[in-house]
């Protein structure tokens, strides 16, 4: 089993609970922290997942807890949840932030370990593996003390020295769009090999055909990016969840 993947069925829902968020084109209504979203059933599971897009939900579509619900459920808490034991409530909502930070930087790591131009790093990226995984496992006062962002600006230097060891290998000319506006950019068949599109908003930016191989798109927004027809082979720190926001093949039969 990916523990780095989203298990609702061993989660007590903690992202439909947890987070607040606001009437916008990602969610149709206001919902406070703490406070279970109205779509929220007895059973953890959500009402309306097949028709969440259609009725106003595309936000719920894209998250990705990286296996931290269910870690947090199963883990930290022993199989309990908030509301058999209303009393863990607090803790459990303010640990999934946290935990949730801590799998998506093993999920970067484990994708890093799998890259051949990059295994001179590999020592360095498997001790730092273990020890995001032990600090994921720490109790929850110690998870709550936890400076998560200062941890981030640990861990993301090694990152980025893997993602220029691979891209040096590209043969392209490596544009940088390290957190550039891209909103609706017009890039179509454009040769992006080894660009980096590190916290870029690419939001309806135009993708088709372009040369993204080894591409580096590690917490690029990807809200209706088209990407149908672009070459995506050896693409850097693409995630599930960044794919659904995209508009792919699949999308388009």
């Amino acid at each position: 089993m990916n523990r780095l993947a989203a298990d609702c069925s061993r989660c007590a829902a903690l992202c439909c609970v947890a987070p607040a968020f606001a009437r916008s084109s990602d969610f149709a209504v206001d919902k406070p922290a703490g406070r279970p979203c109205r779509n929220l059933g007895d059973d953890f599971r959500c009402t309306i997942h097949e028709e969440l897009p259609r009725r106003g939900f595309p936000g719920c579509v894209v998250f990705d807890c990286f296996g931290a619900g269910q870690r947090i459920t199963q883990d930290t808490f022993g199989g309990r949840d908030w509301r058999s034991a209303p009393e863990l409530a607090g803790d459990m909502f303010a640990l999934l932030p946290v935990v949730r930070q801590l799998h998506e930087l093993m999920w970067y790591l484990t994708e890093a370990l799998k890259l051949d131009d990059a295994r001179r790093l590999h020592p360095k990226l498997r001790a730092a593996f273990d020890e995001t995984d032990a600090l994921a496992a720490s109790a929850p006062a110690e998870l709550r003390r936890l400076d998560v962002e200062a941890y981030r600006t640990k861990i993301v230097p090694l990152l980025r020295r893997a993602s220029e060891m691979v891209r040096a290998r590209s043969g392209g000319r490596r544009p940088d769009h390290s957190g550039a506006r891209l909103i609706g950019r017009r890039m179509r068949g454009a040769d992006l090999r080894g660009a980096s599109f590190r916290g870029a908003l690419l939001i309806g930016a135009d993708l088709r055909d372009a040369d993204l191989r080894r591409a580096d798109f590690t917490g690029a927004d990807m809200r209706g990016t088209d990407l149908r027809g672009a070459n995506l082979d050896g693409v850097l720190f693409l995630t599930a969840s960044q794919l659904r926001a995209a508009v792919t093949e699949t999308d388009h039969p």
